[in-house]
């Protein structure tokens, strides 16, 4: 007896460490080959205790939990095979990337789950809320439990995965989306339930990340399998806000929204809606929210949160943005005592805030607020065909105004106004657009001022007095404008139209009128014209009546100079003569005074006899001729013998018989000129006295007339 204790013990040894091998064995091959023949499957799951699988839960593997009935391990013991099943150790063997899910087919005590659960927390039969980890798990008899291997669930990156309960408390009327606990992301079920986890949709999702999950407990949705719920896969993808845009917020859950108001007030605390029990316990509103989110990536569940992406709103150049808000704190005027036809708040309070935006881009929730462009630029309204790119006239059309004498017609007016940005507030805030300040501002100021003014004059008086009446106008319609806080720049008045048959008379006065202008203007034209011949032909005229005027002064100055030239020469021979006469008065004076005295010392004839020969002394007076031309007594021609001998004489150096003669005769000494003695013949005696005998200027002929005794010294007359 003793040694067969000892086997049997030995034996049970054996038993369990070669049951364990053969368990690991059995289930790294057996087991998954059995789970992956369907046919195998059915027939082992008929055999052994039912099997809980997922076949709403694509991405998580089936495992079908395998009887280790059927496994036994031949020992010999004493020489005799002995054949032992294993599933006597109820071994589970559950891997690193597994998580067993248990379910128990009975209870010694019969105790089940009552009607409203199916998580049993207490040991009851069926689905248990804990999970197998990996590892080996001991004493999970095949005839009382079975496992079933589930793959964790991996959260890929820039993906959510929502949670749908299938066991816990009801959710309340009021909600819509199960609470959420603090059940370690939904891994530990029996926390869910036990602290007052919900059954139904959650609030709680997951995010990227790998969980072990209880999936009969949590139903997991994720953009693998979104579209078999339902659902598209970017619903189940981070939410992504543009740069340049906003996002609008509308909540599915919450408490309703205070009445009067259109949005839910801010909750502070949330992280932009991430954390969706925060903005629950704060008291946060299901609807229109008033916060938007700004650009960035969000993790949003789309139960709880619909997110609609607009621009930012853009206040261009030029313009004021001034923000009308319907939501906010309530409203406490701000715009002072001064300012009576309207409410002007703080920004973040219901009304039309004081401080209008400036150029740029701002994120708006255009939902809860209204934004009014006012430009700050000078703005042209035409009351005529023509609109403007801003469009606010787009309405307006000529004024039809009539005048006094009941003449209608038509009047285009431009008006150019501007709206300062510190005032565009007001003006927002008084008439509530710029298009209301143009239809029940500009339109019926400056119409009704136009009919009143077209009415105190004539059709004429308002076409002549244009210019008048547009200073009127542009005055009285910037006071006008000024009490609504818009400066009037200017009022122009541009086509009148009066009326046609008006025009036609007027138009052939004028005609008439400008024809006779015209007359004028050619008759003084003419005349003017005939004034530039006049003054052409005086100008034609004037260098030769210049050339003439000169040459008259000229010979005036000339005529002077000539007379006072002989005044002066006639004055200069005056006083030469009276100087000459003087002088030789004044020699003769004294030559009377020397005669006198002479004769007085002499006498008269010894005086004279002395002179005569000092005169021919100092005049060296030959008395002796130098050719002596005789009469033809001798038979020969005697003049023409003279006049060869002078000749001779003048030619040979002056020498007669081997002489030399005196000096040539100048001018002064008429005595040194060669005489010829002429005998007065017979034939020459009237040649000589009618003088025609011609000598040269070398000789002097002396004349010797038989008939007087006196010699004429004087050669005759040259002709």
């Amino acid at each position: 007896m003793h040694s067969l204790r000892k086997v049997f013990a030995q034996s049970q040894s054996l038993i369990l460490s070669t049951a364990a091998i053969a368990t690991m064995i059995a289930l790294a091959g057996s087991i998954d080959r059995v789970s992956a023949n369907p046919r195998t499957e059915a027939n082992l799951s008929r055999q052994s205790s039912p099997v809980v699988t997922r076949q709403d839960a694509p991405v998580i593997s089936k495992v079908v939990l395998a009887d280790l009935s059927g496994l036994i391990i031949l020992l010999v013991i004493g020489g005799t095979i002995v054949a032992i099943p294993l599933f006597f150790g109820g071994l589970v063997i559950i891997g690193e990337r597994e998580v067993g899910v248990v379910v128990k087919k009975f209870t010694m005590s019969g105790k089940g789950l009552s009607p409203d659960r199916l998580i049993a927390l207490n040991g009851e039969a069926g689905l248990q809320a804990d999970t197998l980890a990996p590892g080996w798990h001991w004493g999970y008899w095949p005839w009382q439990y079975g496992v079933k291997k589930e793959q964790v669930v991996v959260v890929a990156q820039s993906e959510i995965a929502l949670i749908v309960a299938a066991d816990g408390a009801s959710i309340p009327s009021e909600r819509i989306l199960g609470t959420i606990v603090n059940c370690d992301n939904f891994q530990d079920a029996r926390k869910f339930l036990t602290q007052g986890g919900e059954k139904g949709r959650q609030l709680g999702f997951l995010t990227a990340g790998t969980y072990r999950i209880n999936t009969a407990l949590f139903k997991v949705i994720m953009a693998s399998n979104a579209e078999q719920h339902e659902m598209s896969p970017a619903q189940l993808r981070v939410y992504q806000v543009s740069a340049d845009k906003v996002g609008i917020v509308t909540t599915l859950d919450g408490i309703p929204i205070t009445p009067g108001e259109i949005a839910g007030a801010v909750i502070e605390g949330h992280n932009n809606f991430q954390n969706v029990q925060k903005f629950l316990n704060a008291g946060g509103s299901r609807g229109l929210q008033e916060q938007i989110l700004l650009s960035g990536s969000w993790n949003l569940n789309p139960w709880f949160v619909q997110v609609q992406q607009i621009p930012m709103t853009e206040i261009p150049i030029g313009y004021v943005g001034v923000v009308i808000s319907y939501v906010g704190k309530a409203q406490v005027d701000i715009s002072g005592a001064s300012f009576t036809h309207g409410n002007l708040v703080a920004p973040g309070h219901k009304g039309v805030w004081i401080e209008p935006l400036y150029p740029g881009k701002h994120p708006l929730n255009i939902q809860i607020m209204k934004v009014e462009l006012v430009p700050t630029t000078n703005i042209v309204l035409n009351w005529s065909a023509r609109t403007e790119r801003h469009s606010y006239d787009a309405k307006l059309e000529s004024l039809n105004v009539r005048s006094r004498d009941g003449f209608s017609f038509a009047l285009e007016i431009a008006q150019i106004i501007h709206v300062a940005a510190n005032n565009a507030p007001k003006v927002i805030s008084r008439v509530g657009s710029m298009q209301n300040l143009v239809d029940h501002v500009l339109e019926p100021t400056i119409g009704n001022y136009f009919r009143n003014s077209a009415q105190n004059c004539t059709v004429l008086d308002f076409l002549t007095a244009r210019s008048e009446r547009q200073l009127e106008a542009a005055e009285y319609i910037r006071q006008a404008l000024h009490n609504y806080d818009v400066n009037a720049i200017d009022t122009l008045i541009g086509d009148i139209q009066p009326p046609a048959s008006l025009m036609q008379t007027q138009t052939d006065r004028k005609i008439a009128q400008e024809q006779e202008k015209t007359y004028e203007v050619q008759k003084m034209a003419q005349t003017q014209r005939q004034q530039l011949v006049r003054e052409t032909a005086l100008a034609d005229i004037q260098q030769e009546m210049v050339k003439s005027e000169q040459s008259v002064k000229i010979a005036e100055l000339q005529a002077s100079a000539q007379i006072q030239k002989a005044t002066g020469e006639a004055e200069s021979i005056k006083l030469r003569a009276i100087g000459e006469a003087e002088g030789i008065r004044a020699t003769g004076t004294a030559k009377a005074e020397t005669y006198q005295a002479g004769v007085a010392a002499l006498g008269g004839q010894s005086y004279t006899a002395m002179q005569l020969m000092q005169i021919i002394g100092d005049r060296h007076v030959r008395l002796i001729p130098d050719v002596m031309v005789g009469g033809n007594s001798g038979g020969g021609n005697g003049l023409v013998d003279g006049l060869l001998s002078m000749i001779l004489w003048n030619q040979t150096g002056h020498q007669v018989n081997g002489e030399t003669t005196p000096p040539e005769p100048t001018a002064t000494n008429n005595d040194l000129i060669p005489t010829v003695t002429l005998e007065n013949p017979p034939a020459l005696t009237n040649n000589f006295a009618r003088g025609t005998v011609n000598v040269t200027d070398n000789l002097r002929v002396k004349r010797v007339n038989p008939d007087s005794a006196t010699e004429n010294r004087q050669p005759p007359p040259v002709g």
